[in-house]
């Protein structure tokens, strides 16, 4: 199975900053999208961020030229650098995996981490 590991959640005030971690362990031969959502209370859960393996990158328009998504792939690792935040970035940030576990197959396997609570707020 895969584990995804996040971290670097906290309260900060307004126009703040801070940098979301996830690291990807586990029986994986590839990983190839990686991606950020979040969920604010009573609200559906939306896309943030998403990079290729590759490193093309795609940005929910609400966090576009604040956020920047960037990714290491002999670490399995993603990073979420969220600059100038508002109080409507205020929510749970969830990192996701789109693994490949067998050699053989290119079949790929969706895993979410467990999320991390980012809070906006002077």
């Amino acid at each position: 199975q895969v584990q995804l590991v996040e971290s670097g959640g906290g309260l900060v005030q307004p126009g703040g900053s801070l940098r979301l971690s996830c690291a990807a362990s586990g029986s994986i031969v590839r990983i190839n999208n990686m991606g950020w959502y979040r969920q604010a209370p009573g609200k559906q859960r939306e896309l943030v961020a998403v990079i290729s393996r590759g490193g093309s990158t795609n940005y929910a328009d609400s966090v576009k030229g604040r956020f920047t998504v960037s990714r290491d792939n002999a670490k399995n690792t993603v990073w979420l650098q969220m600059n100038s935040l508002k109080p409507e970035d205020t929510g749970v940030y969830y990192c996701n995996a789109d693994a490949v576990l067998t050699p053989s197959s290119l079949a790929e396997i969706r895993y979410w981490g467990q999320g991390t609570q980012v809070t906006v707020s002077s």
